[in-house]
Order: C-alpha cells, then structure tokens, then sequence
C-alpha cells in the first residue's frame, strides 16, 4: 500500500503532519512507501529533526503551496506544480494507491476531478464523512464538495453513499434518508422531494426525509444532502462536541465539593469514552467517492493522530474496490431520474 500525502495545506504546518506520518507508519506495517509531498529544501531538515527515517518514506518535491485563500479553479491551473497537484499526480501515474491532503478542499476536489476524473457515470463525486451517532456511526453525503446539487447528484450521493457504509461497516441495508426540515413528503425543497422519491423506486433502504433529530439518535446510517447544508451541518457538530467537553471540564473543575469531586472521579471513565466518540479524529478523513483513485480530504487542523488514523484508513478504502459496485448501481438505476421529471408545489 502507497500513499502519497500532501503535508503543507495544514494550518499547524508540515511539520505536525510529518509526525503524523511517522504515528501512521509506526501503527500500519502494511504501508510499503509514503510519498510526503512539499518543497525538498523545507522537509529535508523537518524529517531530520523529528528523526523520521523510516526507509518508506521518500519526498518529492513540489515548488508551490496552495493556500486556503487560493481559488480552486485558477491555482488548479497557474500552480501546476503544488505539492497538493503532485500528490494527485502519484496516484495518476499508478506511484501511489491514494493521496491524503489538509489543504483546500476545493483545490483537492477540483484538482482530483480534473486529472484523476469521475467514475462512469458518475455526476459529480461526494465528500464522504463519518460522524458519531448514539449506537455507532452515521455518513453525511456531501460533507461540502457541491454547494449547489442537482436532483440527480444527490440520488447519486445516495446510492454511493449506501455501498461505501455497506462495504467500510458490514450493514447489509443502510438506512438511507434525504436531509429535510420535516419527515412529511410535503416539506424540503423541490430538489429534496425529488430526490427522496427516486431514491424510493430504488431497492435502497430508503423511507424518503429524515431530519436533524435523527442524525446522532442512531436513525440513519447515509444522510443525503447538498454540501452547503452537509457543511454547515459538519462543522455545527463538531463545535458542539468541543462545547460540550469544554463545559464538562468548566463544570467539574470550578466545583470543589467533596460529593462534586468524587462524582467527577466515578465518571471519569465514561466521559473519556464518550469525549473519544465525540473527537472527529479518529475518524480519519473524508474520502471522495465517485473518482478514479482514492483521494481522502482531512481536516485542516488536522493533528498528527488525525493523519495517523487517515492513512490507516486510505488503506481501508482502497482494499475495499467500490468503484466496480458503484459502476453498476449507478447504472442500474440510471433510468429512474430520466422517467420523472422533477415535482413542484404551489
């Protein structure tokens, strides 16, 4: 297994994410090279300091950065030669499995859609993230790749999004739900109506809306939506789980009561439990489903665990093969938008 990660989009630099390359490679003997993509001169002396050694790892170099405040579609095409652009290009070029990158998730997108491309058939790829529920875990479908959708792309999430819970947890039939501000057929937009109806001609395990309250009550396993709304609705969660924990340790350090103290020490164990669940790292990253090639998008403040669990992971994604399922389900079902044209309300 090769990867190749782009270690200079992060906001805490390359030399966090070098450490988390030496974290993945020290829990994952199965990786046979990593490609850590940058500017030679920088990482040279970064890898020397942190005495990553390991024979796996080898730099390539690449002269330019894309930064977030870079647009997508002109630094895709003006910086050519950006450490996150080499990194795709591994992959292009079959040197490495998967590519793993902080940066900017639309230069990432764009540029894997452009040099890697789509799947057949494939509309429009997805950011797939995973997210904590009550009982396990739930998949948002778009995390923020496609801020404005067609009907027919968020059918598209949905079916992808179905085969990657099956094959990545085992479910046999993931529940599948179109994100919408109520369950009756009537609410949502047009697009969300028809999208949750076709996705009902489907033998998908899909009852058309769910709603925000079924996200982390264990309700749903796919969650379909357009990446303006599964955006806000991502970093929403990952705010509240950083509130909750910072007021958990507010409440139990201001309080010096005996009976205080000893209910914070019977409970210690639980809330580590539950703060780990809560900690989006150890998800890994979210991969783009629908290309050729396995590209997985991580957070920009990714730590060094965080990457440690996305190689692990990028590893998991491309033994899984899901480009021949979603080939043929895409196919298979590729008549259902063309007989129904979309609905529309008064």
């Amino acid at each position: 297994m090769r990867l190749a990660v782009d270690v200079m989009g992060g906001d805490h630099g390359p030399e966090e994410l070098l450490q988390g390359v030496k974290v993945g490679l020290a829990a994952d003997a199965a990786l046979t090279k990593v490609f850590v993509v940058g500017p030679e001169a920088e990482l040279r002396p970064l890898l020397e300091r942190i005495q990553l050694t390991d024979p796996r790892v080898e730099i390539r170099h690449a002269s330019e950065v894309l930064t977030m405040h870079d647009d997508p579609g002109i630094a895709i095409r003006r910086k050519k030669d950006s450490s996150v652009m080499r990194a795709i290009e591994l992959v292009r070029e079959g040197a490495a499995d998967a590519v793993i990158s902080s940066g900017n998730t639309g230069a990432l997108y764009a540029g894997s859609t452009v040099r890697l491309g789509r799947l057949e058939g494939v509309k429009r790829a997805t950011i797939a993230c995973i997210l904590p529920s009550k009982n396990g875990v739930w998949l948002l479908v778009d995390g923020g790749a496609n801020p404005e959708c067609t009907p027919e792309y968020l059918f598209q999430f949905g079916i992808m999004g179905s085969l990657y819970m099956k094959a990545l947890l085992g479910i046999e039939r993931p529940r599948v739900g179109v994100l919408s501000n109520g369950s009756e057929e009537g609410k949502g937009t047009d697009a969300t109506r028809t999208t949750a109806r076709w996705l009902k001609q489907t033998d998908l395990n899909c009852n058309g809306y769910c709603e925000g309250y079924d996200l982390f009550l264990d309700r749903i396993d796919v969650c379909v939506c357009d990446g303006f709304v599964g955006n806000i609705v991502l970093k929403s969660s990952e705010s509240l789980g950083r509130a909750v924990r910072d007021m958990l340790h507010e409440e139990l350090k201001t309080y010096h009561k005996p009976w205080r103290l000893l209910g914070a020490a019977l409970a210690k164990g639980g809330l580590s439990r539950i703060r780990e669940r809560m900690n989006p790292e150890v998800y890994g990253g979210a991969p783009l489903l629908g290309l050729n090639g396995c590209v997985i998008k991580i957070h920009g403040r990714a730590s060094r665990t965080a990457l440690g669990y996305a190689m692990h992971q990028a590893r998991q994604i491309v033994n899984l093969q899901l480009s021949d399922s979603i080939v043929r389900e895409l196919a298979r079902w590729s008549t259902i938008p063309t007989m129904d044209a979309p609905v529309t309300t008064e």
